[in-house]
């Protein structure tokens, strides 16, 4: 059903066509009598179809199916000794936002009650240009190596010859890549499917640097909690909702809107030190590891509001485009790896996607004015005049000078290689402490069956495999699955002990 916007304002524009001439009749087409051929000369049809050919442009790769919607940051605490980003000046600030969520594996009209991350997708406009938060719904991700993505997600979509899912390559990647371990636990236990997009929390998941005006830094991790708690879906109703209404989370999400029921997230932020890193058990630029609250507790930040529908989909979500490279004075990407991959990664799909002016277009476009020296290409909007398209004597643009000096914050000296992390006993501490400490009987019980009825569509030694990658972080676990499965139990996966664990490998220095 059409939103209620539609029903109670109709602006009876008048109907043309795409270069504003007025057309009387939208189906007619133009033809040499009653029976004869069309006319090359009805601009009106030839347009109509050939817009029609061209209406749909290249879907996500990942992150294809989701939903977004509109609202604002405010600033509710003071963080200025964490960071210089401008929007944190004063508490109570806002700046406009737009949010995107989605599901990561599925295509565009997959179902919204997957069993699959969520992407949590904000870009903030504030006065020192657009800052984005390209976040998911877990705290961590299912690798730490950033070459292992494109063929970790092949092994989430179909099949090269089939066109199928297959459980085999979905737990072959996983069992041979057992620092994913942590997020299968997560995925496969009872919050692995959210309810709709808004019941449910947001991480950053990489570490990222806060500089303040000092021009000190610490290592931060974002956290976006929901207001009111997560929700969940559990698996029974997740299938059935998948029948019924795979559009579930859209569409929950439009309404709760609609009806005035705004989504909030509480901004919190953990912070770390050079010297608490370099101490630090895990790594800290390692995704599939989490920092313990008790350790590094939350600190405040902000709010997430979402209080508006999009005007139209396409336009305003399709087209939203976000990138963890797009940050603010303030603040700056650690030298984790895959999110270092990432600062390429996303622009380059935005440029495939949309083109290389993305970034001009209206969901895109940063409030403040933009002046570089880029010019021209497809669908140039902002031409930004008769300024000259070099750094100019004659027309000089303005410096801003830097709140402070980048080449302070870390050194970094070695050769150059080729780096692959190796599997040791920290992978599997997490994931154990999850398992014994955090899930309850019912939750053990849920966690087991889902995964026997995901594993067991896998071949053996693919299964065995797995089996022995549970073990390793607790026997019980394994061997409840393969009862489960109705095959062998197995031993656990043979792996290097924690002080082998290169945990620091990079040192860390601040001017």
């Amino acid at each position: 059903m059409p939103s209620k916007q539609v029903f109670e304002k109709k602006d009876g524009a008048v109907y043309t066509t795409s270069n504003g001439a007025p057309v009387s009749e939208p189906y007619a087409a133009g033809r040499l009598g009653r029976r004869g051929p069309l006319l090359i000369q009805d601009f009106h049809h030839l347009d109509l179809l050939a817009h029609f050919d061209r209406e749909r442009i290249p879907e996500r790769v990942v992150h294809a199916k989701g939903a977004g919607a509109f609202g604002y940051f405010e600033v509710t605490h003071d963080v200025t000794d964490l960071s210089c980003a401008s929007i944190f000046k004063k508490v109570g600030n806002r700046a406009p936002a737009v949010v995107r969520f989605s599901t990561v594996g599925g295509e565009s009209g997959s179902a919204d009650t997957a069993r699959d991350p969520r992407g949590f997708a904000t870009k903030i406009k504030t006065d020192e240009g657009n800052w984005d938060w390209v976040f998911n719904n877990t705290p961590v991700f299912f690798l730490r190596d950033p070459a292992k993505f494109p063929h970790f997600i092949h092994t989430q979509k179909r099949d090269p010859q089939t066109h199928l899912k297959d459980a085999t390559m979905f737990w072959d990647y996983l069992s041979l890549n057992p620092e994913s371990l942590h997020q299968v636990m997560i995925l496969f236990g009872d919050r692995g499917i959210p309810d709709g997009y808004h019941h449910m929390h947001g991480y950053s998941g990489h570490t990222y640097k806060w500089i303040n005006a000092q021009g000190k830094f610490v290592y931060t991790q974002v956290h976006l909690r929901v207001k009111g708690g997560f929700k969940t879906v559990l698996a029974g109703d997740a299938t059935r909702l998948a029948g019924e209404n795979p559009d579930y989370g859209i569409q929950t999400l439009f309404e709760d809107i609609e009806s005035g029921k705004f989504p909030e997230w509480e901004v919190f932020v953990q912070t770390m030190t050079p010297e608490q890193a370099e101490k630090f058990r895990y790594n800290i630029l390692d995704l599939t590891k989490i920092w313990p609250h008790s350790e590094f507790p939350l600190r405040p930040v902000g709010r997430l509001v979402l209080n508006e529908n999009p005007q139209n989909y396409f336009a305003q979500i399709e087209q939203a485009a976000f990138s963890p490279s797009h940050t603010v004075p303030g603040v700056e990407p650690s030298v984790d790896p895959v999110l270092q991959s990432r600062l390429f990664s996303y622009p380059d799909t935005h440029r495939h996607r949309l083109g290389t002016n993305y970034q001009q277009l209206p969901v895109n476009a940063p409030l403040v004015p933009v002046a570089n020296f880029q010019r021209d290409g497809p669908q140039t909007f902002v031409h930004q005049g008769p300024r000259p398209n070099y750094q100019s004597s004659v027309a000089p643009l303005t410096y801003k000078p830097p709140a402070y000096n980048p080449e302070e914050h870390e050194t970094f000296l070695g050769n150059a290689l080729y780096d692959l992390s190796e599997i040791t006993e920290l992978d599997f501490e997490q994931p154990r402490a999850l398992w014994q400490k955090v899930f309850d009987d019912g939750a053990k019980e849920r966690f087991v069956q889902n995964v026997a009825g995901s594993l067991k569509d896998a071949v053996g030694h693919v299964q065995a495999r797995q089996l022995s990658v549970f073990a390793a972080a607790d026997q019980s676990l394994s061997d409840r699955i393969a009862k489960a499965m109705g095959v062998s139990t197995v031993k656990p996966l043979d792996v290097k002990p924690a002080a082998h664990a290169d945990n620091v490998k990079y040192k860390f220095k601040q001017g």
